[in-house]
């Protein structure tokens, strides 16, 4: 147990939200590391676009596919001991990072850190479990922002690379996690009641995925989530190709769409207690499809051949214009991350672990997957942003889907009420 002066169960729940947030901050961190310094290794290696992309990916793969696991273990045996664990095997690689030479060994060690973004499945599920159905969506909000340790990166590490080499920033980050570990275990609680039952098996827990609903959340959360680490990966190198800034400018600008974007997830948890999560999800998927129609807009020039010879208008796509436009985007995609995992603790209360873990899975996956595209899409197109048309063919499927499932779902109920209210 964590400090004894602590007693009540509510300043236990507030403890653990505190602590559960700051741990899931400093691994998010680390999780999207690669995405600063990446870019100077790229350099370094000569790599392609592509080679790049997977070199940011590559931690985001171990992150997804630990998600469930570890989302098991949290609901059987609990959340405190997972995380613990969790954030210990991350430190050695972590370390090492710093020593690498070979593109194979980034890429090796980045599976090993990877891990960071499997934190997620124990924090939410370990959180929720300390806060009533009408607080859950706000709890678990507050829990989320943790996602601006993606912020957190683009602030500290560009400095750190300027200063003292990118060989610096893991060793650096490899302190600061066992400062942050001391601090979690003294200012965490487990409570025995928060555990399912020991004669609960796996199969029993995976019958979650015969519902076709949690395949819906799950293309949801690919989205909103699946394309927030992919961009916070890929923004500063786009805002240095497309608009020629320097690092740490360009880390400063990407940081526009990723800190608000984490902290607004919180906002995002409240709006679906008091309105649900459908309607926010709907309006999220609305906002993301005007926002990316427009950030696919490419760098165009036209020539006019006029009376006085022939003009130049520049039809580009302002910088000041595609960052509101980004900012926007961020907004949108944390309430969305708030809005799916309300879905999860009103439908799922007694194995939330379980399918927040397959949840974050496929949200870590769209998260892996897609900077991969981004890389292979630019390399054979040319054009950067190629990658928000990407995702707006994703978000226009999203939108059409839950229609026409949600659409279904509304009219049974009316329906059934009509059918009540003639019978009564």
């Amino acid at each position: 147990m964590g400090l004894s002066m602590i007693k009540s169960h509510g300043a236990q729940a507030n403890s653990v939200l505190a602590a559960n947030t700051i741990a899931f901050t400093a691994c998010f961190a680390v999780w999207v590391m690669f995405s600063i310094i990446g870019i100077p290794i790229k350099e370094l290696l000569e790599l392609s676009e592509t080679q790049f992309g997977l070199l940011v990916a590559t931690p985001i793969l171990t992150g997804s596919l630990f998600r469930l696991p570890v989302g098991m273990l949290t609901d059987k045996i609990g959340g405190r001991v997972v995380y613990l664990v969790l954030m210990l095997a991350m430190i050695i690689p972590l370390w090492f990072i710093g020593n690498a030479t070979e593109y194979w060994q980034f890429l090796v060690l980045g599976l090993f850190v990877g891990i960071a973004g499997a934190s997620f499945s124990v924090g939410i599920a370990y959180t929720a479990k300390w806060f009533d159905k009408d607080h859950q969506g706000f709890a678990m909000g507050i829990f989320g922002a943790g996602n601006a340790g993606a912020a957190l990166t683009k602030f500290i590490a560009p400095s750190l690379v300027i200063a003292y080499g990118w060989q610096a920033v893991p060793k650096i980050y490899a302190v600061a996690m066992v400062i942050v570990i001391i601090g979690y275990w003294m200012f965490t609680y487990e409570d025995p009641a928060h555990h399912t039952a020991k004669n609960v098996s796996m199969r029993e827990q995976l019958k979650a995925l015969n519902d076709p609903k949690l395949w819906k959340y799950m293309q949801y959360y690919s989205l909103v989530f699946g394309g927030f680490v992919a961009l916070s990966l890929w923004m500063t190198k786009y805002y240095i190709n497309e608009y020629g800034f320097d690092l740490q400018t360009a880390a400063l600008l990407a940081a526009i769409f990723v800190l608000p974007s984490g902290v607004i997830r919180a906002l995002g948890g409240w709006f679906s207690d008091k309105y649900g999560a459908y309607k926010v999800t709907w309006w999220v998927m609305w906002v993301s499809l005007v926002s990316l129609f427009f950030m696919s807009y490419p760098q165009t020039a036209m020539i006019i051949e006029t009376t006085h010879g022939p003009e130049k208008f520049d039809l580009s796509l302002n910088v000041w214009v595609f960052t509101a436009f980004l900012f926007i985007l961020g907004i949108a995609w944390g309430f969305g991350k708030a809005s799916v995992f309300k879905f999860l603790s009103d439908e799922y209360p007694d194995n939330i672990g379980v399918v927040s873990g397959i949840v974050g899975l496929a949200g870590g996956m769209g998260g892996f997957l897609l900077p991969i595209m981004f890389g292979a899409l630019i390399d054979y197109t040319h054009v950067n942003s190629v990658i928000f048309m990407l995702l707006y063919g994703a978000t226009a499927v999203s939108l059409i889907w839950m229609h026409f499932t949600f659409g279904k779902e509304q009219k049974a109920k009316n329906i059934e009420q009509a059918v009540q209210t003639v019978n009564e």
